[in-house]
């Protein structure tokens, strides 16, 4: 039984006892091997934390005629911008890393929207107006260039895949400046119920070590280092 009865007791709890590394060492052991993205990818402050379910957004590049070009400049981007819902996390890929894939303007309406953050596998924009909304975005870091004559959003709220990460809609994305791990929603429960079991156990080995006590004991004891 979980130990959580919806989605805002979850990321709660994840936020004030669990990391992205711990609940990756528990996709370990169930045999969920691919579950982090690039290591490029991180928060654009080093105290911001996102976890939320997962709006997929493919982008690809694209090269307009002029800056309006023959098609819409950003494709289906402000559908799925206003497509998010409350602890919904925008994560983006599909795009060549020569553009930004968001921006300040985006931050302040998925912000009005409830939605949890943003993760791009690529850069973002305006980063001084996010980090003074304190919005949790992730990505290979600040680059100004437009995506407008370059790419635009094709499709979202589809299956995606970040480097060998699979990404459905509603699996539960956990990042933070370590870096970011999808958990499919197949396995949330399992993962989500050990991972706070093993964060409540190293809290015992780190008072045991701050005790005095070996590794080699604490190990021998409690089986989690």
């Amino acid at each position: 039984m979980a130990l959580w009865q919806s989605d805002e007791e979850l990321f709660q709890l994840a936020r004030q006892e669990l990391f992205p590394a711990v609940v990756g060492d528990v996709m370990d052991k169930l045999g969920l091997l691919r579950q982090f993205l690039p290591p490029q990818i991180k928060p654009l402050a080093p105290t911001m934390v996102v976890i939320g379910r997962a709006m997929p957004v493919l982008e690809a590049d694209i090269a307009n005629i002029g800056a309006d070009g023959p098609i819409n400049r950003f494709g289906l981007l402000f559908h799925a911008l206003d497509a998010l819902k409350p602890d919904e996390v925008y994560i983006c890929t599909g795009a060549s890393p020569s553009y930004a894939l968001w921006g300040g303007l985006m931050s302040t309406r998925a912000r009005m929207l409830g939605a949890a953050g943003a993760v791009v596998n690529g850069y973002c924009r305006d980063s001084k107006e996010i980090l003074e909304l304190n919005y949790p975005v992730f990505s290979f870091g600040g680059y100004a260039q437009d995506q407008g004559p370059r790419g635009k959003v094709v499709d979202y709220g589809l299956p995606i895949e970040m480097a060998g990460v699979r990404i459905e809609p509603g699996d539960i994305v956990f990042g933070d400046v370590d870096g970011v791990c999808v958990v499919p929603r197949s396995a949330e429960v399992e993962t989500f119920s050990a991972a706070l079991e093993k964060a409540r156990g190293e809290q015992q080995v780190r008072q045991a070590l701050e005790a005095g006590m070996s590794t080699v004991d604490a190990f021998e004891k409690f089986g989690i280092m």
